[in-house]
C-alpha cells in the first residue's frame, strides 16, 4: 500500500482534499506552508497517520485563500485565532491566524509527505511551532503530549535541534 493509500484510508479520501488544498494555494500564488503534524511527518523518520492539517497562510493573503476555497467546496467557520475548513473527507483544515506562524511560509520548504506534494514549515519553524502549541495551556491534555512526542520525534531525527530546545520544553523533556 502507498504512502498515499495509506492516508486516504486513514482519513476517509483526506488525500483529496489535502491535495485540492495544495492546488488552489498554488494555483492563486498564496504563500503558506504546513504546520504541526504534517510538517513533523516530513521532517520525522517515521510518518504518523493524521487527520489534522494545519497551515499557515500570509496574512495579506488569508481572506483570498478561504474565498477560494470555499469556491472548491470547503466550508469555513471562523474563530479567534483559527480559520477551521472542512472539505468532502474526515480532513479537518485549520488555517493558523496567530502571529507566532506569520513568518513561517516564506521560509517554507517543497516536500513530499504521504504521497502529497506541498509545502512545510522550515525544519527549525516545525520545532518552533510545537514548542509554541506545548506551551499553550488551554489545550487538551492529550494534545500537548502529542506535542511533545512530536519534539522527541524531531530531535530523534535530528540531533542538531538539542540547541534550539527551550528551558521548559528541556525540563518536561527530562522527565521523560
Amino acid at each position: 500500500m502507498t504512502e498515499r493509500k495509506f492516508y486516504d484510508w486513514q482519513t476517509d479520501g483526506g488525500g483529496g482534499d489535502v491535495t485540492l488544498l495544495v492546488d488552489v494555494l498554488e494555483r492563486h500564488k498564496i504563500p503558506w506552508c504546513m504546520i504541526g503534524g504534517l510538517a513533523v511527518n516530513h521532517w520525522a523518520q517515521d510518518p504518523m497517520a493524521t487527520a489534522d492539517v494545519d497551515l499557515v497562510v500570509a496574512t495579506e493573503r488569508v481572506e483570498d485563500a478561504v474565498a477560494a476555497l470555499e469556491l472548491e467546496g470547503f466550508t469555513a467557520k471562523r474563530f479567534e485565532w483559527s480559520i477551521n475548513l472542512q472539505g468532502h473527507s474526515k480532513v479537518s483544515v485549520q488555517i493558523s491566524t496567530e502571529g507566532f506562524y506569520q513568518g513561517f511560509p516564506e521560509r517554507g520548504v517543497r516536500a513530499d509527505v504521504h504521497g502529497i506534494p506541498m509545502r512545510v514549515a522550515s525544519l527549525a519553524d516545525t520545532l518552533a511551532g510545537k514548542m509554541e502549541a506545548w506551551r499553550d495551556p488551554e489545550r487538551r491534555p492529550s494534545k500537548r503530549q502529542k506535542d511533545l512526542a512530536d519534539i522527541l520525534r524531531l530531535i530523534e531525527a535530528h540531533p542538531e535541534l538539542k540547541p534550539l530546545i527551550a528551558g521548559d520544553v528541556q525540563a518536561k523533556l527530562d522527565q521523560i
